[in-house]
C-alpha cells in the first residue's frame, strides 16, 4: 500500500511538472507543446495525426524527445487509464476547440488537459469516428458547444471510464479493449 501511494504522489508531481530529488530539489520543466508533423502518428492507431479531424492529443514522457500522439482525445485518456502504459508523464496537451477547427485543429491551440472542460455525449465523433471528449479551455466555450452539440461538461478527472472504453470493442483501430489488455 505504502509502495502504491508512494507511485502515485510521483505520477501527481511529474504532472505538475514537478519532482524532487533528495536536498537537490531538481525541478523538472514541462515541456510546451509541440506541433505534429506529417511523421505524427497516433499510438494506438499508427495512423497520421494530421489526416483525422477532431481534437488530438500529446502526452510527453521524461527523456523522450517526441511526445506520444494520440488521434483523439479519448485515446489519451484511455492511455492514463490503462495500467500497462506509462505514469510519469510531464506534461499531457490536448487542443482548445473553443478556438481549434474541428476539420484541422491549427497550430497554437493546445491548452493543459488537467485544467480543460470537456464535453462528453455530444454529437460530435472524434478523429477515431466514435464519440469524443471534447476539450475546451472555458466553461463558457464548452457550453457554447453544448448548445449546439449536446452533451455534458465534465472535468478530466470526471471522464467515466466507460464512456472511455465503450467503443474498444467496436474500434480495433484504436486502443485496446479494456480487460483485454493484461
Amino acid at each position: 500500500m505504502r509502495r502504491a501511494l508512494a507511485l502515485l504522489a510521483v505520477g501527481l508531481l511529474a504532472l505538475s511538472g514537478v519532482a524532487g530529488c533528495g536536498e537537490d530539489d531538481d525541478v523538472v520543466a514541462k515541456p510546451p507543446p509541440v506541433e505534429p508533423t506529417r511523421e505524427a502518428s497516433g499510438h494506438y492507431c499508427g495512423m497520421i495525426l494530421v489526416d483525422h479531424s477532431g481534437p488530438k492529443a500529446q502526452v510527453h514522457l521524461p527523456g523522450e524527445a517526441e511526445p506520444v500522439w494520440f488521434s483523439s482525445v479519448r485515446d489519451a485518456i484511455a492511455f492514463t487509464m490503462l495500467p500497462e502504459e506509462p505514469r510519469n508523464y510531464t506534461a499531457i496537451y490536448v487542443n482548445d476547440m473553443g478556438v481549434a477547427q474541428w476539420d484541422a485543429p491549427e497550430p497554437g491551440t493546445w491548452i493543459d488537459a488537467a485544467g480543460a472542460h470537456y464535453v462528453i455525449g455530444s454529437d460530435r465523433m472524434g478523429g477515431m469516428g466514435v464519440p469524443e471528449a471534447v476539450p475546451f479551455a472555458t466553461h463558457d466555450a464548452a457550453e457554447r458547444f453544448v448548445a449546439a452539440h449536446g452533451g455534458r461538461i465534465v472535468a478530466l478527472t470526471d471522464v467515466p471510464e466507460s464512456y472511455i472504453f465503450a467503443y474498444a470493442d467496436e474500434d480495433d483501430t484504436a486502443m485496446p479493449a479494456h480487460g483485454d489488455h493484461q
